[in-house]
């Protein structure tokens, strides 16, 4: 298929992503809420585009990469949509974490003009959006997801077809489930082992190469040393996901007790004023009730 793509949602994640494309020869057609975004993007060679529409009247496949499900929905079958100018044939590729059941109805409402869709979540944050080292978990036809390999291998290291339209997004959040659910678990245990005396180093230290140890524990207990707060992905993010898994769950009639219970955290986080900050600033809330601090000085 043609190198010329559309790119829609130029954030923390969707920036790198488009790079990655753009290193490996592909032309961008772009276009972003906030029009800052999209300018930047004049100087690599990308045409920018005022909507959704405009992008996909220019292209035959465009990514979608925006944050919330209202915003996925508003991009492709909004009034200024992809659906609105996109010929049959067109693919679109949703690369958004957003509720598996609304990607379905999107995916029918674009069917019924022979338009294609796949749901392709990322996960690796914004360290692997930048390497090209995603994982990318993939829902809807095969003969689809075919046609986009040659994307998938320009963004990510690892690319699973894990069944039919909505199944990449169930996917995702059962992995973001137990990843947000750790990072609260993370937290309270370091401020339990400082409030006991412990070193939190000596405690990063012994659990890394013991038992306790996790991919939440090894990436988020430094940042919570340094004080590196800096966002990969927000808290705001983290209460979203786990906003899309609870409402999932409650749909199959799942009980799940964890993610409801450590979304609260998260809500105290963003009440505290966290709510752009990385995910292990949810630290900050744990301490202040345990009355220590864990790491750094600011």
């Amino acid at each position: 298929m043609s190198n010329t793509v559309g790119f829609i949602g130029l954030g923390n994640m969707g920036g790198p992503m488009a790079l990655n494309l753009v290193k490996h020869g592909f032309s961008l057609v772009v276009h972003d809420i906030d029009p800052g975004k999209a300018e930047v993007w004049k100087t690599r060679g990308a045409t920018l585009a005022t909507s959704a529409e405009a992008v996909a009247a220019k292209v035959a496949r465009t990514i979608c990469m925006v944050e919330t499900t209202t915003q996925a929905e508003s991009v492709i079958t909004g009034e200024h949509g992809i659906i609105k100018s996109a010929q049959p044939g067109h693919i679109v590729v949703c690369m958004s974490t957003i509720d598996p059941i609304v990607a379905r109805r999107l995916a029918d409402q674009l069917a019924a003009r022979r338009i294609a869709m796949i749901d392709a979540p990322v996960s690796g944050g914004t360290e692997r959006a930048s390497s090209g080292e995603l994982s990318i978990i993939v829902g809807g036809a095969a003969t689809t997801v075919a046609a986009c390999q040659d994307l998938f291998r320009a963004m990510g290291a690892n690319v699973f077809h894990v069944g039919a339209l909505g199944q990449g997004l169930a996917m995702k959040l059962v992995n973001n489930m137990l990843v947000q659910v750790n990072t609260v678990a993370v937290a309270e245990a370091l401020v339990l082992g400082v409030k006991a005396g412990l070193d939190p180093k000596t405690i990063y230290d012994v659990v890394r190469v013991s038992t306790g140890n996790s991919f939440a524990f090894e990436t988020r207990v430094p940042k919570m040393l340094k004080r590196d707060f800096s966002p990969g992905g927000t808290v705001d993010i983290s209460f979203k996901d786990q906003e899309l898994e609870t409402a999932f769950a409650k749909q199959l009639g799942v009980p799940i007790l964890l993610a409801n219970v450590s979304q609260q955290v998260y809500q105290m986080a963003r009440a505290a004023g966290f709510n752009k900050e990385d995910g292990s600033a949810l630290i900050k809330v744990l301490e202040r009730l345990a009355g220590v601090k864990v790491g750094g000085s600011s």
